[in-house]
């Protein structure tokens, strides 16, 4: 099955008091195993990004003039993302942002049910431990050590590795792509007997109180056919 991690950076928290997004990063996935396919842009969002937003993710207006703006790459997004399944962390917040930009574009609205929100996955399995990327990754012991600002592509990386996990681990997925073919060998082993058996080591009491204890089961028990003759 195929689906896209997605990942958003913005100018602000709310895109109806006018808060554009500035990146997107979208990861595609093969059943959990990552591709190598992705869709990267930086977006002209036509006005200015405060310091608050740019100490979140460090893109100044000054460098994202100039980049495309999204109605100038929507038909890319659109056709990358296709009608797969997008993986998204607090999918609210970037749904709602990809949305405003697609009705500014007069585009059909992305559907809630086929979203699936790792921060929604990761409050039901660890109810009451803190759930940011951040969090997650430290609980899986994955690597963000590169993640000293907010960026949609390393998030969506990151974002990858995190949700196998919560899904249960790479081991937990025994279904890879068609192409993927996994090719088993085995080989024939010989087996020998034992040149001589090996010593009886249960005392010769112990080996009674069991005959006693087989001798009131019921004759159809199927401990009798292996008790052997008294030592």
């Amino acid at each position: 099955m195929r689906q896209i991690i997605l990942d958003t950076e913005t100018t602000g928290l709310d895109p109806v008091t006018g808060d554009r997004i500035v990146e997107i990063a979208c990861v595609e996935t093969i059943n959990t195993i990552v591709t190598g396919e992705h869709f990267h842009v930086y977006i002209d969002p036509k006005r200015e990004v405060p310091d608050e937003a740019f100490r979140v993710h460090g893109l100044s207006t000054q460098f994202l003039k100039g980049k495309p703006t999204f109605d100038q790459v929507v038909e890319d997004f659109l056709a990358f993302v296709g009608d797969s399944v997008l993986v998204i962390h607090n999918a609210d917040f970037d749904m709602r942002f990809l949305n405003a930009e697609l009705k500014r574009c007069g585009r059909t609205p992305l559907m809630m049910d086929r979203v699936i929100d790792t921060l929604a996955m990761a409050r039901r399995k660890y109810p009451g431990s803190p759930a940011s990327l951040d969090a997650l990754c430290s609980r899986y012991r994955i690597d963000n050590s590169r993640r000293v600002q907010h960026g949609a592509l390393l998030d969506a990386e990151l974002l990858a590795e995190v949700y196998v996990e919560l899904c249960g681990g790479r081991q937990s997925t025994l279904v890879l792509a068609n192409d993927i073919k996994v090719v088993q060998k085995t080989e024939a082993v010989e087996v020998r007997p034992r040149p001589e058996p090996l010593p009886v080591l249960i005392s010769s009491e112990d080996e009674n109180a069991h005959r006693s204890f087989i001798g009131k089961m019921s004759e159809k028990a199927v401990w009798i056919k292996y008790l052997g003759p008294a030592s």
